[in-house]
């Protein structure tokens, strides 16, 4: 007889609670949620993910904790069960880990688990970095990569390893918000790691999906990737809301629309001028970074004419970093990016392929093709 998939299940009971109440997440207001009426869903979510496998049960042994997080909703549904840790009635945050931990000594196939951002951060805090995980999104906010993209996906992808079907893993986003200052209309996002989640683009969602809330997390993402590369050179930062994410995140005062100097994550100047830049940089290593226009590609020419040819021949193509969302490269449909320097000459040196930072990790190649210059 072969051995039963040993599946790690658990249920946050308190996720999602504050959704229906516009508490905007449960983090802390839990109670509150509850008292204005809310009910909790996440077992009936878990529920929705467990049925696609219900045809397996005899094949599955969950090993969960007892009553609410896990063990009354799998010996309901019929499954074998196994319990490996007692919780009260009330559970919080440290319950959570406290389960996880128990299961770190338990050689699984996979932990399963309901809940939203706060909950995978929380399993996050304890996990393995070779633990495989995958979430049921059960929570008002899921920004994280370790979701699938609804209950029944989630599902589905556990009926996938069950089938035998080959499965890679890969390693997905733990993102979070501030909820405090979400509540009061700020986006404030972080991501917090990785954990390692079957990769399956059909029914596990990406961080980035799209709105405003989304947008903030892509923002975070490049400004993350630009900060961990940064060395003690001088940096130069351009213009637009892209590198402006990048300011923010070393907490730099940004000038939006000009240009400013840091080095060590420190500022030297804002606002410069072409003759400060030049002077400031002289004889300096130095990078420049740049975002594209939305719509039109450029990245040269178009309100950061402080960026002159003699400084940017200086700076050198090859110190030249280029952050952009997908979406907006999506926008251009395909066109190229474009350099309007004011120096044809340099212009044409600038055409090529670069390597443009569109995450944290995450890059894509994008030519850059003046067609005038054809």
């Amino acid at each position: 007889m072969t051995s039963r998939f040993r599946l790690g299940l658990i249920i946050n009971p308190l996720a999602g609670l504050g959704g229906s109440v516009a508490l905007k997440g449960s983090d802390g207001v839990a109670m509150e949620a509850i008292a204005k009426g809310a009910k909790p869903k996440a077992h009936l979510r878990m529920q929705q993910a467990l049925e696609v496998i219900l045809p397996y049960r005899d094949e599955v042994e969950i090993i969960t904790a007892s009553g609410p997080m896990g063990e009354a909703l799998a010996l309901q549904m019929g499954f074998h069960v196994r319990v490996v840790h007692e919780v009260g009635d009330e559970t919080q945050a440290e319950d959570t880990q406290a389960v996880v931990k128990v299961l770190l000594n338990e050689t699984l196939d996979l932990l399963l688990f309901a809940g939203g951002d706060g909950t995978a951060r929380d399993i996050f805090a304890v996990a393995h970095d070779d633990m495989p995980v995958l979430g049921v999104p059960a929570g008002v906010k899921i920004h994280s990569g370790v979701y699938g993209i609804t209950p029944h996906a989630s599902g589905m992808v556990v009926k996938m390893l069950l089938d035998g079907e080959l499965v890679s893993l890969m390693d997905a986003d733990v993102m979070d918000i501030d909820e405090v200052a979400f509540r009061e209309g700020v986006v404030k996002a972080r991501r917090f790691g990785e954990m390692l989640v079957p990769a399956e683009p059909r029914y596990i969602q990406a961080v980035k999906m799209g709105g405003i809330e989304s947008d903030e997390l892509v923002l975070a993402d490049i400004a993350a990737e630009v900060i961990e590369s940064m060395d003690e050179e001088l940096f130069i930062m351009g213009s637009g809301s892209t590198v402006a994410a990048v300011m923010a995140e070393l907490n730099l005062d940004n000038t939006l629309l000009g240009v400013d100097l840091i080095k060590s994550n420190q500022l030297l100047g804002s606002d410069l001028t072409t003759v400060q830049l030049i002077e400031m940089t002289d004889e300096l290593p130095t990078k420049l970074v740049i975002t594209l226009i939305g719509g039109q590609g450029h990245i040269l020419g178009r309100g950061n004419q402080q960026l002159s040819p003699q400084l940017v021949r200086r700076i050198g193509k090859e110190n030249i970093i280029i952050l952009a969302t997908k979406t907006k490269l999506k926008a251009l449909e395909g066109r190229p990016l474009i350099v309007d320097s004011g120096d044809p000459e340099l212009d044409r040196e600038l055409c090529g392929y670069y390597r443009l930072i569109t995450g944290y990790h995450d890059y894509v190649m994008y030519q850059v093709a003046n067609p005038d210059l054809d």
